[in-house]
């Protein structure tokens, strides 16, 4: 087992339960810019990852009642075929490794920069979907449905290139799709729906081959005591101090990798 990437595993873990993002956004540039695994096999390795961490936080949400299926159910519908379709997209061009590795770091770099500019303004973005006036709310509640749909099929083929986009992406097009729901609904609904798409795109990952099971099996070991201490401390750590941070490390990264 190689100790640093469980050592990785643990930073990156406490750094989710505190702030609730920088699972794909830190662990996938991480890998690949520390310590030279292939993006392909970064990004397979990670999606699995994921699956396996946020089925236990989709467990808790469902227990405590706060996933709303139905909303689940319209962001699968859409990122569900879109993984299955991106991964077929992958396989048949991964005969050019050079293109195949350009164009999961050029993805996953603009991922990491929507993704901090997402952390950056959402509250901004957040009080625009709460807004009760003008045409966006007119807008939103006659095509909620497709709107939900098309979001995640956006979601689907971003996270499989890039493992990136299922969280903080997806919850700011959420707050604003959706301002009437509680936000530990919008929350617990988005881990749920984390999980069939990352476990599609990760088996897809698998079959091509991009998935390093010894390197999972070390990032889990760190990651899981990181994500419970994190959880635990994540009340004494400002908020506001934490996510310009991560926003910054994630714009200078995804700037490199494009």
């Amino acid at each position: 087992m190689e100790w640093g990437y469980t050592l990785s595993g643990l930073v990156v873990g406490f750094i989710v339960g505190v702030t609730g993002v920088g699972g794909g956004s830190l662990m996938t540039p991480l890998l690949i810019m520390v310590f030279g695994v292939s993006p392909a096999t970064a990004v397979g390795t990670d999606l699995l990852y994921a699956a396996l961490t946020k089925a236990g936080g989709a467990w808790v949400h469902g227990r405590q009642k706060t996933v709303h299926w139905g909303l689940v159910g319209r962001l699968a519908l859409g990122s569900v075929p879109a993984a299955f379709v991106t991964i077929l997209v992958l396989n048949a061009i991964s005969v050019d490794n050079a293109l195949f590795s350009n164009l999961i770091t050029s993805t996953l770099g603009i991922a990491l920069i929507l993704t901090a500019m997402a952390l950056l303004f959402r509250q901004q973005l957040t009080r625009l979907g709460r807004s009760h006036f003008g045409f966006l709310v007119e807008w939103r509640d006659q095509h909620i449905v497709s709107a939900t749909v098309i979001t995640g099929f956006i979601l689907g083929v971003l996270v499989t290139i890039s493992s990136v986009g299922a969280g903080a992406l997806g919850m700011v097009v959420l707050f604003m799709l959706y301002p009437r729901l509680p936000a530990v609904t919008l929350v617990g609904s988005d881990i749920a729906h984390a999980v069939p798409l990352t476990l599609v795109a990760g088996l897809g990952h698998a079959y091509m081959g991009t998935v390093d099971y010894s390197l999972l099996t070390s990032l889990l070991v760190g990651s899981l005591p990181g994500i419970y201490i994190g959880s635990h401390v994540s009340k004494r750590i400002p908020d506001r101090l934490l996510r310009p941070v991560l926003s910054t490390v994630l714009i200078l990264i995804g700037i490199k990798l494009i």
